[in-house]
């Protein structure tokens, strides 16, 4: 397969599978694309190993293993046969290697994603906010990092209001997500947290968002608006067309919280998305953004 031909292959998965990712959107710079998108396609599978398919958890960790000795191998060249039962996925360790030397990209960004699949395997409740947080440091961060090293850009304090952008868009996947991550088994509310609220898990099991639900979530909302709050400066440390793609993504975000937020956070009833109107008020607000210095 030719290195335009693997890049080519990463875009289609971007395409067909995304999320809150910023891959697939026309606001991301051309040059960067293949390479935003060849990140892209590594999380994607190995996330799909933490997540999908008929598979004993040693099976999904066997996968992310292969996964990480496969991305240990490609900087220096074609990627290895598999160790494990894995898809091939050629194209992905093709065009990784290839952006990881052109981009320079540090592959302890790559192993903190995989540490945090695995993590999916074997965690499903969480104790403290500290532990939540040191998550999406692993799950979430490293995303927003690799896409400012693409872009060129490399500083603590652009590095800082990123991490806590994608922390952000990480707990509100959560909140929004919660029936169902709990049908999967799963709850990001740390246990600190219910206690002190009195919310009960039993609850979850009749599809009830009690008085009790509502205002431990509305706490997690409240921690999460402060994160958006704090990653806002990285909309505007960037320049061209990537301003504007984190801009839609902060604006995302942050319609989502307050969607969650109106609605009571019965994602029982619905779960809160981005419908085709929304998304043009997002780019309207986007095209006239402020910044909080300039009001």
């Amino acid at each position: 397969m030719s290195l335009d031909a693997a890049y080519a292959e990463c875009e289609r998965v971007a395409r067909e599978h995304y999320e809150n990712f910023p891959v697939a959107s026309f606001l991301v710079p051309a040059r960067m694309r293949p390479h935003i998108a060849a990140i892209y396609a590594f999380a994607r599978a190995a996330d799909d190993f933490a997540d999908e398919g008929a598979r004993t958890n040693d099976e999904r960790l066997a996968l992310l293993d292969d996964w990480e000795a496969r991305l240990d191998a490609c900087v220096e060249g074609p990627s290895p046969e598999p160790r494990a039962p894995s898809p091939g996925n050629d194209a992905v360790f093709l065009a990784l290697g290839a952006t990881i030397r052109d981009c320079r990209l540090p592959l302890q960004l790559f192993r903190d994603l995989l540490s945090a699949f695995r993590q999916d395997v074997t965690t499903r409740r969480y104790d403290s906010w500290p532990e939540v947080m040191d998550y999406c440091r692993r799950s979430a961060d490293p995303v927003g990092r690799l896409v400012l090293r693409v872009a060129g850009y490399e500083s603590a304090g652009l590095d800082a209001a990123s991490d806590a952008l994608c922390s952000a868009l990480q707990l509100t996947n959560f909140w929004q997500d919660l029936a169902r991550d709990w049908q999967n088994g799963r709850l990001y509310v740390p246990r600190e947290d219910l206690q002190r609220f009195g919310a009960r898990e039993e609850d979850l099991d009749r599809r009830l968002i009690t008085p009790a639900w509502r205002g431990v979530l509305g706490e997690m909302a409240s921690r999460t608006r402060t994160l958006f709050g704090a990653g806002r400066p990285v909309c505007d440390g960037v320049t061209g067309r990537l301003r504007y793609e984190l801009r839609v993504t902060w604006l995302g975000g942050s319609f989502i919280l307050s969607r969650l937020e109106a609605n009571g956070y019965d994602v029982f009833a619905s779960r809160p998305a981005l419908k085709a109107p929304d998304v043009l008020g997002l780019a309207w607000q986007a095209a006239t953004w402020s910044r909080p210095d300039a009001a």
